[in-house]
């Protein structure tokens, strides 16, 4: 996969006039790598597989071109008789990931004064609604596959004229087990049209994915953690002593704001409840809260009225939070790409950011996997007046290891894996 970038500034890229002046509005100073190695290609109508860090400019990437594309066929072109159809299909993951996409495609449309209609549709919400947004059809549609597929049996929208195609954080989707509703959507497709495929890892189904759908794609793989703006901290603690750990941290450094990663939807709770009783109020975030309260958090959150946001993995994706100090991992993820999509909610778009997990004794191998998959290694620290006992330092060191993602067999007790083989 291509790992050159290309310096450039955005007029160079091929962008028309309407798109440029929208970006020097949004301060947007030069490309980034992504963007500078992508846009080119998606202008030219290539087909596109491309994997880069969460904040690193994604949304751009497909949003301009898809926007300038669908410009310039409305100008050369008649128009075509009214009718529920769509032309640019963005399909996501989540549903706060479908509303901020489309809102970011609106914002880059700004000087094209409404010309191109942009819609997102996404579960939780009314769909007649939505059904009302999609009359007459719409040039974008951003969706997630379930509400698409509801919106499809009932003749809201259909999809046979479809011009171009985007997967977005398509390795989310799989893992989430929308492996049905993706093949059912991708069915309905025209075979001649543009597909774009953004993806934070490659597992097998993405490869497949690729393989069936892509035609001679443009691959792109810029995945790094830039440590000179994001710095990732490790604290060792005793078994039983997080809360306390965090809400010394919290206190000690007064974040701007801090979001904490759990991995239960009832951890939140719990852990909003416990920090509450040490003079810390935290809002939580999760799928059992109904749509309109996610919606009302994450708006909060991002304006800067909500300090302390507990969130599961939901909040981990394509999520957009300007300037977030930090982001803290209060359960390790149980994925290892997971921990990059978790820290990488701080230090976006060039500004700095702090990225702490909190590991007991329990926690120790299972990082050191999430490590090893993402090829750092950090120091473990200490928080002072919350030292280790040595006592669990040494159950840490005698644990045994983790068995690895995807083994079947069970571990044989008694033959604990020697920690320095981890890193053979």
């Amino acid at each position: 996969m291509t790992t050159t970038t290309t310096p450039a500034n955005f007029a160079e890229l091929g962008l028309i006039s309407p798109l440029l002046a929208r970006l020097t509005e949004l301060e947007y100073q030069q490309p980034t790598p992504i963007q500078a190695q992508a846009i080119p290609s998606v202008l030219a109508g290539r087909d596109l597989i491309a994997g880069a860090n969460t904040g690193s400019g994604k949304t751009a990437t497909f949003a301009l071109p898809l926007l300038q594309q669908l410009h310039q066929a409305k100008a050369s072109e008649p128009k075509n008789a009214k009718g529920n159809y769509v032309t640019g299909l963005v399909l996501v993951p989540t549903r706060e990931l479908a509303k901020q996409v489309a809102d970011s495609i609106k914002s880059y449309a700004t000087h094209f004064n409404g010309a191109i209609k942009t819609v997102a549709v996404f579960g939780g919400v009314s769909v007649n609604t939505q059904m009302l947004a999609l009359r007459g059809g719409t040039d974008i549609l951003v969706a997630t596959p379930g509400r698409l597929l509801d919106l499809i049996s009932s003749n809201a929208i259909k999809l046979d004229r479809v011009k171009t195609l985007v997967l977005d954080e398509a390795d989310r989707m799989l893992s989430l087990g929308f492996t049905e509703e993706l093949s059912a959507l991708l069915a309905l497709l025209p075979n001649n049209k543009q597909t774009l495929l953004f993806s934070a890892t490659f597992p097998e189904q993405v490869k497949m994915l690729t393989q069936a759908l892509l035609n001679d794609p443009v691959e792109l793989q810029l995945q790094s953690v830039d440590a000179s703006t994001l710095v990732q901290r490790v604290f060792s603690v005793n078994k039983g002593e997080k809360t306390a750990v965090l809400a010394h941290l919290i206190k000690q450094h007064q974040w701007r704001q801090a979001l904490i990663f759990v991995n239960a939807k009832n951890s939140c709770e719990h852990l909003a409840d416990k920090l509450s009783k040490r003079g810390i109020i935290a809002e939580v975030f999760h799928g059992d809260r109904g749509q309109g309260a996610r919606t009302r958090v994450l708006e909060a959150f991002k304006a800067g009225e909500i300090d302390v946001l507990i969130a599961t993995d939901i909040a981990a994706r394509g999520l957009d939070i300007e300037k977030l100090p930090v982001v803290i991992n209060f359960d390790l993820p149980r994925s290892p790409a997971d921990y990059m999509h978790r820290i990488g909610r701080s230090g976006r778009a060039g500004e700095v950011g702090l990225a702490l997990s909190l590991i007991d004794y329990e926690d120790s191998h299972h990082f050191k996997v999430i490590e090893k998959k993402n090829k750092v290694r950090l120091e473990r620290e200490q928080v002072e007046g919350f030292e280790v006992d040595e006592s669990q330092a040494l159950l840490a060191a005698a644990k045994p290891m983790a068995k690895p993602e995807g083994t079947g067999k069970k571990k044989r007790k008694n033959k604990p894996a020697p920690v320095d083989d981890f890193w053979s």
